[in-house]
């Protein structure tokens, strides 16, 4: 009974994909104010899909890989409307709505929605570790977000090849302030799921950790590298983008490890 619910979210994410695409096509000016309301639809069907689908569990949505891919679009659409008013990011819309649209609709036709033996006792270290973890991704996504914006304004600033959708974008530095922020938010959650996940009481799994912490040096090296200027912004906004790529790559390895029984 919750699916009707992740589908009309879904749609509304489409609903945004389509009239970007649309004001794309026309060379007509693109405001963020109807993807900023039809994100916020949609993340308010996500909110009521979690909601449903935990109290049936009895706990964090997050037991099969179905719930983690709703999860992260659900963390994804939080960290925008959160982010694009405070930045002045409300075009961000038009690059997030794919990206959610796509996760959603992957979680929806692929055959992972695959029933996980419940506990007998809610572990509250353990959803904590969970939940923390993805919002994270969320806002690793945001930043993803951000670098491909980043790098679409730079490349047609280089090649003077100026479409009606750059004159909406946030200045560069502007954008890759936002960046950098939503890079350090991102980490220092993403150290708290992985800290929380010492005191869930239970073996942890090897390749989960290894898997875990790959991830987190990866950002934890874009950091450093842009804190002592080894890389340039344009290149801090691609290694998001290829970050970002790698972390979703390995949730799959995380999930399916996390369901065997430890070595």
């Amino acid at each position: 009974m919750d699916r009707p619910l992740l589908i009309a979210s879904t749609l509304c994410y489409l609903a945004a994909v389509v009239r970007t695409l649309l004001a794309v096509r026309a060379r007509v000016a693109l405001h963020g104010r109807f993807n900023f309301f039809a994100i916020g639809a949609g993340f308010l069907s996500q909110t009521a899909f979690l909601s449903v689908r935990g109290h049936a569990l009895g706990r964090c949505p997050l037991t099969n890989l179905f719930e983690v891919f709703v999860f992260l679009a659900w963390s994804v659409a939080l960290i925008y409307l959160l982010v694009g008013p405070t930045y002045r990011l409300s075009l961000m819309g038009a690059f997030t709505a794919p990206l959610v649209f796509a996760l959603q609709t992957f979680a929806l036709l692929a055959p992972i929605d695959i029933p996980h033996p419940a506990r007998l006792f809610a572990n509250p270290w353990l959803e904590f570790h969970a939940s923390i973890s993805m919002i994270a991704y969320g806002v690793f996504a945001l930043s993803c977000v951000a670098g491909v914006m980043y790098l679409v304004q730079e490349r047609q600033l280089k090649t003077h090849q100026l479409r009606s959708i750059f004159y909406y974008l946030p200045p560069l530095t502007n954008l890759f302030g936002a960046l950098t922020r939503l890079l350090w938010l991102g980490f220092a959650l993403y150290t708290a799921g992985l800290i929380s996940g010492f005191f869930t009481g239970g073996p942890l799994p090897r390749v989960k950790m290894i898997c875990a912490f790959g991830v987190w040096l990866f950002y934890g090296a874009i950091l450093q590298g842009r804190h002592l200027r080894w890389f340039a912004p344009k290149r801090v906004a691609a290694l998001c983008v290829l970050a970002f790529t790698a972390a979703v790559s390995v949730l799959w390895a995380i999930n399916f490890v996390s369901q065997r029984p430890p070595m």
